[in-house]
């Protein structure tokens, strides 16, 4: 019993990778003396286009933006698993509708 929970508990945490020999997050919780600064690159040009539009966003408006094929669905998924991750971790809030918005 304490494996799989054990088990259960790393499947649900977020993904780590090794830096300099330290398990840090790819996309990091936002907090305090947490910023921007500290997110990959691709997902702080998620939110610079998020917060340029103003309000609620589709995932297809923010993948316009940089050029992407949004008549194809299969291209737009990984950006949508990327804004899921901003949401999941406190960068972005995703409405009911499926757009998102930039937190207050």
């Amino acid at each position: 019993m304490p494996e799989q929970l054990a088990a259960e508990q790393d499947a649900a945490s977020p993904a780590a990778v090794q830096v300099a020999g330290r398990a840090v997050l790819l996309v990091p919780h936002r907090g305090p003396g947490v910023g921007e600064d500290a997110l990959p690159p691709d997902h702080q040009r998620i939110l610079a286009i998020v917060r340029g539009e103003g309000g609620p966003v589709a995932v297809k408006v923010v993948g316009e933006k940089p050029g992407l094929e949004v008549v194809v669905r299969g291209k737009l998924e990984p950006l949508r698993g990327k804004l899921s991750k901003l949401a999941g971790r406190g960068w972005l809030r995703k409405l009911p509708d499926g757009r998102f918005t930039t937190r207050q």
